[in-house]
């Protein structure tokens, strides 16, 4: 999943400016009001269309799957439906929706929702990202790829209102994980086609007062670029576990406004901390700064398409003249590991053996046979990241390097977060920071991103060797195989370099003792559902 990294809100602001006013955290503490900085303004609200971290958090206060996400370890439990079982061979899953299951709006949630909801992610006109999610249903990718029309033909059937029956076109034992992801969710019909099409991106029906949601909070108030705000819903299943009353989201890109935001009192929680005051919150006796280790991988992005990018040599020379241990000690010092392969290590047992290690003569070497000794003759290009004071340190760093290691010229611009996802979708960069994070605890939720047609692919490029390959491991049950497939996967990627990896994440966020029910983990996701407030901490 994408992770991003805006402007203080006016809201916060205006609070701020009245000091000797109760504190928005103070407040919020006694009356269950979370205050919550979140990066950058959501692109959407719409769980099929969204793709990063920050966005799914969001959705998933006004959404739920069949499944829901542990809050320590996010191994699945009940969300809409109570109970589910596989037949032997792992081909066919049943789930059981729970009677008790609410829209907002008060009408029933059914195993039909669920199956409009599929085919709505997986409609060609809508290209969502993650339709790559639902391939594993059988037929799934035929119906996105426009190969069979009629959806009655893919794995999705309600037997009734309360029975979904899932059928794979190969075994999967990790499915009620996966479907815990928001590519999964079920959304309302009658409000997604009051509002548009099926497959229409960007409509109404996710404005305060439109949207249909099933989750544990409802949609009160949405102002860009200053506060979504989310109130507990007298609906929801399981409305008496929530303790929050209300949640206010605040999208703060620049870490230095919402660490002063935090520190004056009116955020409870950060979504990062500037990196010249990790060292500082390291040292105080009160615990605020938590280093959480992420199972996300920070890299840039080449776009194969663009000359001279489309020389593999030329990908290769960038990526190897990048100094990783100096960025993660000199620059991010937020406690990362330098990667030099895509997928962090010891997922479920899987570390990459393939490597991309700093050699500048040898980078200096492909340069020339690429045609640019010295760097002579090489084109202008630019390098594109959203807009935060560490992701601009780390291109200067990169930028450096490459001016000194390869004497080339590399431009710097940056765009807000909203803008900068949709240039990367339209693939108008030639050079663009990026970073992945897992959707599950499995190497497949890295490798799959460079198959050919993946929604979040966005380099161009393609290969028909790591295409078989990644189909080949999606059949193969035995883990020790499946591995061996992912090894020759990540040498592809190595050798062909469509992304220079930087480093493995250690996520720093600031956090307030009452705070509670909020636990750090592997994917970086939080159910608010556990979460709560607690004034006695706040007074110690």
């Amino acid at each position: 999943m994408k992770i991003l990294r805006r402007l203080l809100p006016l809201t916060l602001l205006a609070f701020a400016a009245c000091a000797k006013r109760e504190t928005a955290v103070s407040a919020g503490t006694r009356n269950q009001v979370l205050h919550w900085g979140n990066l950058g303004e959501p692109t959407d609200l719409d769980p099929h269309v969204i793709t990063s971290v920050q966005d799914a958090n969001l959705v998933m206060t006004m959404f739920e799957g069949l499944t829901s996400y542990d809050p320590k370890d996010l191994h699945p439990e009940p969300g809409v439906a109570e109970r589910w079982e596989s037949t032997p061979d792992g081909m066919t899953w049943t789930f059981h929706l729970r009677a008790n299951a609410k829209w907002s709006n008060g009408e029933t949630v059914t195993a039909g929702d669920f199956v409009y909801a599929f085919r709505r992610i997986l409609s060609p006109g809508l290209g969502a990202e993650y339709s790559n999610m639902l391939f594993h249903l059988k037929n799934g990718e035929e119906y996105n790829k426009g190969k069979v029309t009629d959806f009655s033909e893919v794995g999705a059937r309600a037997v009734d209102d309360r029975t979904l029956v899932l059928t794979l076109w190969h075994p999967l034992p990790y499915l009620p994980h996966i479907a815990s992801h928001q590519a999964w969710f079920p959304v309302h019909r009658a409000t997604i086609e009051k509002f548009g099409k099926m497959d229409q991106r960007g409509s109404l029906w996710t404005r305060p007062g439109n949207l249909v949601g099933n989750g544990p909070f409802v949609l009160a108030e949405w102002k860009p670029n200053q506060v979504i705000r989310v109130t507990k819903s007298p609906t929801y299943w399981d409305r008496d576990v929530v303790r929050l009353q209300e949640v206010n989201v605040y999208p703060i890109e620049n870490e230095t406004t919402e660490e002063a935001a935090f520190r004056s009192g009116q955020l409870h929680l950060t979504a990062q901390v500037p990196i010249e005051k990790i060292a500082a919150y390291q040292k105080l006796p009160e615990k605020l700064l938590y280093q959480e280790t992420q199972l996300s991988t920070y890299f840039y992005r080449f776009n194969v398409t663009k000359p001279p990018l489309n020389d593999v040599r030329v990908r290769r020379a960038l990526s190897m003249a990048i100094d990783r241990r100096q960025i993660v000690e000199r620059v991010s010092k937020g406690g990362q590991e330098p990667a030099s392969n895509l997928t962090p290590p010891n997922i479920a047992g899987f570390t990459a053996h393939s490597k991309t290690v700093t050699d500048i003569p040898g980078a200096q070497k492909l340069l020339a046979e690429a045609g640019f000794p010295g760097g002579a003759g090489f084109p202008r290009l630019e390098l594109l990241y959203n807009t935060t004071e560490g992701h601009r340190k780390i291109a200067e760093a990169i930028q450096q390097m490459w001016r000194k290691n390869l004497g080339i010229d590399v431009g710097l611009y940056n765009q807000e977060a909203k803008v900068w996802h949709d240039t990367m979708r339209q693939m108008n960069y030639q050079i663009g920071r990026y970073a992945w994070g897992g959707d599950y605890l499995d190497p497949s939720t890295f490798l799959d991103l460079f198959e050919t047609g993946n929604g979040n692919n966005l380099t161009g490029f393609s290969n028909a060797h790591y295409d078989a390959l990644i189909r080949e491991a999606r059949i193969t049950a035995d883990n020790t195989k499946r591995y061996e497939i992912f090894q020759r996967c990540e040498d592809i990627l190595t050798a062909e370099s469509p992304i220079a990896p930087i480093y493995f994440y250690k996520r720093n966020v600031l956090m307030r003792p009452e705070l509670k029910g909020w636990y750090g983990n592997l994917l970086d996701l939080h159910t608010l559902k556990h979460v709560y407030l607690d004034p006695a901490a706040a007074a110690k």
